[in-house]
């Protein structure tokens, strides 16, 4: 498992009790979790870290302000830092005070938020051919 399935709890709590309808996506090694079809947040075992991050959507103007912090790490995947959004260490969200803060600056953010363009259906054939079914 490439992440914190205690955190992945602890996400899903909090956006339950508020009563939040959210959907959960694996994606390269973590998982994602959406609210309208948009990336809340997603988290992840960072092996260069070495513990579990936070990759939190927030938006530029709260970028800003919390890249500040000591928990707060920019993320980048080319070397160059991608506004927006950025890496919360385990020391940000040790708590559930914690936790609700950051998701809660995600979830003022994402109506905000553009959605990703929805991938282009595969032909019906080229579906068959690619994936296979165990019972």
């Amino acid at each position: 498992m490439a992440y914190d399935e205690f955190l992945a709890d602890r996400i899903r709590r909090v956006l339950s009790d508020k009563q939040i309808y959210f959907s959960e996506l694996k994606m390269m090694g973590g998982l994602c979790f959406k609210v309208d079809n948009k990336m809340l947040c997603a988290i992840f075992i960072n092996k260069d870290y070495g513990d579990s991050l936070i990759m939190a959507r927030i938006g530029e103007n709260a970028y800003l302000n919390e890249i500040k912090k000591p928990e707060c790490l920019s993320m980048d995947f080319t070397g160059r830092s991608i506004k927006g959004y950025l890496y919360i260490t385990p020391e940000g969200f040790d708590n559930e005070a914690d936790l609700e803060y950051w998701l809660q600056l995600c979830l003022k953010f994402n109506p905000l938020a553009k959605a990703s363009k929805p991938k282009a259906k595969k032909k019906k054939n080229q579906l068959n051919k690619s994936t296979h079914e165990t019972f």
